[in-house]
């Protein structure tokens, strides 16, 4: 596909204004000071705050008229109503305007365009970072910094406007990828949808299994917690995305079920050579991972350091970073010590901000660990 250089888009609507929405919306402001934001959403306070903070000129008391001035209009509420809006923002698109979402799946909202005869005026989007946490609040302006941004556009897509949409990515500070929309939803249902599936499950195994005493769950840290984190996320929002992507979803859960019975029978027959064989080959493919580009999950931006309990120790640190400027998300003591880890957890809001405290801690002889 040949790369025209884009017409300057620079009137973005947004209808929503949650996690992505908002961090979509504040990035642009943050690259583009000059360009005008529009909004809405069904809490007009969260508007109200987004005004206050600069991030959204124009508050929208619901899709009309004023859409008119748009040159991209953002789909930002769930997957289920982004098709619901297409209808109602039809009427309101000037000559030259598109229409853009950021939902989790694909080909469903492509066959609601296409059944509107939206084909020529719509670009599908998924960026695909994120927080278990939702919400405007929780928004930040670089929430999509090096994360893939997938693009993907109709038959009918003129390559101008595909290249207005990569132009946007590459303004949050995204890496654009343009893929057919069924080929997305394939690859999403093996490498987001089902691990949601899979972290909700297993934390629901171990509340079904814990004792009256509630030992697993006071003992749930470390790696649990870890591969468990994105099961706090949204549940009204995965429940819309397994629904919208159920086939392959369901392709890959038969597909998963069948490995983990292959386990039982490994560890019911003692086959530790299968077992160490499971063990390393997903050892060597995770670590051939890159650690540059963000997921679907935010990478948490953080390290130990091993401290003596007690008081003053984390005052003491605290004073270090905060001497050398720099910023700490959150901090806490953690009595359990799985897999080696130190006491004090530390997250940043950056990489750079952690690759700086890892500096300047070491020159203070602390004993840190990823």
């Amino acid at each position: 596909m040949n790369n025209p250089t884009p017409k300057t888009d620079s009137i973005f609507g947004f209808i929503g204004l949650g996690l992505i929405g908002g961090s979509i919306a504040r990035a642009i402001k943050r690259r583009r000071p000059d360009a005008t934001v529009m909004a809405y959403m069904r809490t007009r306070s969260r508007l109200e705050q987004a005004k206050a903070d600069g991030v959204v000129d124009v508050i929208l008391g619901g899709v009309g008229e004023e859409l008119r001035l748009c040159d991209i209009i953002f789909l930002c509420t769930p997957v289920e109503y982004n098709a619901a809006y297409l209808e109602q923002i039809r009427p309101y698109l000037k000559p030259g305007a598109i229409v853009t979402d950021v939902g989790s799946t694909k080909t469903d909202i492509h066959e609601h365009v296409a059944v509107l005869g939206m084909e020529n005026v719509f670009v599908g989007g998924h960026p695909m970072a994120g927080s278990e946490k939702t919400g405007y609040e929780n928004s930040t302006d670089h929430l999509l910094e090096n994360a893939y941004y997938i693009i993907t556009p109709t038959a009918a897509s003129a390559g101008e406007n595909v290249q207005r949409l990569v132009t946007v990515a590459e303004t949050v500070g995204s890496i654009p990828i343009i893929l057919d929309c069924r080929r997305h939803d394939q690859i999403t249902a093996a490498i987001s949808h089902l691990p949601h599936v899979i972290a909700s499950s297993l934390v629901n195994l171990v509340r079904e299994s814990d004792g009256e005493d509630g030992m697993m769950k006071r003992l749930a840290a470390g790696g649990f917690k870890d591969i468990t984190r994105i099961a706090s996320s949204s549940p009204e929002m995965w429940e819309q995305i397994c629904v919208t992507n159920r086939a392959n979803l369901a392709q890959m859960l038969r597909r998963y079920i069948r490995s983990l019975e292959t386990v039982v029978s490994e560890l019911e027959n003692a086959d530790g050579q299968s077992l160490h064989d499971l063990f390393a080959s997903s050892r060597q493919y995770r670590n051939s991972f890159s650690e540059k580009a963000r997921g679907a999950i935010a990478p948490e931006y953080s390290f130990t350091v091993d401290i003596v309990d007690e008081v003053g120790s984390i005052s003491t640190l605290s004073v270090i970073l905060a001497s050398k400027g720099i910023s700490i998300k959150n901090i806490g003591i953690n009595h359990n010590r799985e897999h080696g880890e130190g006491a004090l957890r530390i997250e940043f809001y950056e990489q750079s901000a952690m690759e700086k405290a890892w500096e300047v801690l070491g020159k203070y002889r602390y004993e840190l660990m990823r």
